[in-house]
C-alpha cells in the first residue's frame, strides 16, 4: 500500500482546522491536496486525537502481518501435502523434498527449510565419500562365493584381506548392493523355560554327536555323522555314507581318539545307533562318559544342532549331489573351511582352529600310547542302585 506523505499528526491537525471553520477549498489550496483526500481523512480520523490514530495504525499493521502469516501457513500446508513419498527420514530424502518445494511451488530455500523443519546445513552439505568401487567388487565376490554369509562375517573376511572399513559403512554398502540374506522359514517350536547349557572351558571336555540326512539328485538318500568339540566348536569329523551303524560310529570314534585324545563326555540323542551294544561297549572300553539327552529335547544338545543348521544352510541347501563321492569331497572341503577360514560369532569372530590354538597344545598321541594308563584318569564308578554298561551288555 502506498504510504501517504502526511503523518497521522499532520492529518489530524488539518482536520482540526476544518472543525475550527476553515473551508475545504481553503484547506486544499493551503496543503496542496484534493477535496476527496480531506473527506477521506475525515471519514477515517474524524473525532480522534493523535494517540488514538497511532493505535489504529498499529492495529492495522498487525492485522496485515497476521493475514500474511495465515496466507503463508496455508500455502505451506498445501505444499507439504504435495510432497512425494510417505516418510522423509534420511538427509537425501530431505534434500529431495526441499528441491521439490522450490521447483513446484516457487519457494526459496530458506522458506522451504522453514516449512519442512529441515536444517539448511543439510541442504548445502557436500558428501566427501571416497571411491568404494574396489570394496564393493570384493564384497560382492565374497558374497557370491558364500551366499549364506551376512554382513558381519563379510566384514571379518574383508578385514583379513586388509580392507580398513567400518562395519556401519560396510552395512550401508551391503544394503545398497541388495546382498541381504533371505531367512528361511523354520518350524514352530515350543516356548518354555529351559536351564542354560554349561559351556566347556577346555578342549576335549565334551563332544557332541548327531546325524544329518540328505538325498542325491537321483533320489538316493545318505546320512552324515557330525562330531563337534563343544569348547572350540571344531568339527572333528563329518562322515557321509548310505548307512551308518553303531559299529561304524565306534570305529570313527576310535580314529578321533587316536588323533585328538579322549574326551571326558560325549553327548548324543537316543538314536538306535547311539544306544546300541556297540556304542555301550565302546564307551566302557574307552572309559568315556556317554550322556543321552531327554527324548524330544534337541536343545539339550544345542551345540551340534547349531552346527547342523549352519551345515544345512551353507552347504546342503546350496549344493546338488549327484554321487556319494562328490558329497564326501564337498563335505571335506566345507569342514576344512569351517575350521580354518569361517569366522565364528561365538568365538569373537575367530576360526575354531585359531581359537583351539589359544589353549595348551595337545599331547602327541604317540606319547600317550607310550605312557599308557599312567596318563589316563580312572574310569568313573557306577552309582549304587543303577546298573552299569557291562550289566546292560550282559542283559541285552
Amino acid at each position: 500500500m502506498r504510504r501517504s506523505r502526511f503523518t497521522e499528526e499532520q492529518i489530524i491537525g488539518i482536520l482540526k482546522e476544518h472543525e475550527a471553520g476553515v473551508p475545504v477549498s481553503d484547506l486544499c489550496r493551503k496543503h496542496g491536496v484534493s477535496d476527496a483526500s480531506i473527506y477521506k481523512w475525515k471519514a477515517r480520523f474524524g473525532g480522534m486525537d493523535v494517540s488514538e490514530a497511532k493505535r489504529l495504525r498499529a492495529l492495522e499493521d498487525e492485522n496485515a502481518k497476521l493475514k500474511r502469516m495465515l496466507a503463508d501457513a496455508m500455502l505451506d500446508n498445501v505444499a507439504l501435502k504435495d510432497l512425494p513419498g510417505k516418510e522423509v527420514v534420511t538427509p537425501a530424502a530431505e534434500r529431495r523434498a526441499v528441491v521439490h518445494l522450490m521447483d513446484v511451488h516457487g519457494m526459496s530455500e530458506r522458506r522451504a527449510c522453514k516449512a519442512t523443519g529441515f536444517c539448511r546445513m543439510t541442504m548445502r552439505y557436500k558428501a566427501k565419500r571416497g571411491n568404494d568401487a574396489s570394496l564393493r567388487e570384493r564384497m560382492k565376490a565374497i558374497a557370491q562365493e558364500r551366499r549364506r554369509f551376512g554382513y558381519r562375517r563379510l566384514h571379518v573376511l574383508l578385514r583379513r584381506e586388509g580392507f580398513q572399513v567400518n562395519h556401519k559403512r560396510l552395512f550401508r554398502l551391503y544394503r545398497e548392493e541388495r546382498l541381504m540374506v533371505r531367512r528361511r522359514g523354520g518350524r514352530k517350536r515350543a516356548i518354555g523355560t529351559r536351564a542354560p547349557m554349561m559351556i566347556p572351558m577346555r578342549p576335549n571336555e565334551r563332544w557332541s554327536l548327531d546325524f544329518v540326512a540328505d538325498q542325491m539328485t537321483d533320489g538316493r538318500r545318505f546320512r552324515m555323522l557330525a562330531i563337534v568339540d563343544d569348547c572350540t566348536r571344531e568339527c572333528l569329523a563329518l562322515v557321509a555314507d548310505t548307512s551308518l551303524s553303531g559299529v561304524r560310529v565306534a570305529r570313527e570314534l576310535d580314529w578321533l581318539l587316536a588323533e585328538h585324545g579322549r574326551p571326558k563326555m560325549i553327548v548324543s540323542d537316543n538314536g538306535s545307533e547311539f544306544t546300541s551294544n556297540a556304542i555301550l561297549g565302546w564307551a566302557d572300553a574307552a572309559r568315556v562318559e556317554w550322556h543321552y539327552i531327554a527324548p524330544g529335547k534337541p536343545m539339550q544338545n544345542g551345540f551340534i544342532e547349531s552346527f547342523n543348521g549352519r551345515l544345512r544352510d551353507e552347504l546342503l541347501n546350496e549344493t546338488l549331489f549327484s554321487s556319494l563321492s562328490q558329497a564326501r569331497a564337498a563335505l571335506a572341503r566345507w569342514r576344512l573351511d569351517y575350521n580354518t577360514d569361517r569366522p565364528h560369532s561365538k568365538l569373537g569372530w575367530q576360526t575354531p582352529t585359531a581359537f583351539a590354538a589359544t589353549f595348551h597344545p595337545r599331547r602327541d598321541p604317540t606319547l600317550r600310547a607310550m605312557n599308557g594308563s599312567a596318563s589316563d584318569p580312572a574310569a568313573p564308578h557306577a552309582r549304587e542302585g543303577k546298573p552299569n554298561r557291562q550289566d546292560e551288555l550282559k542283559a541285552g
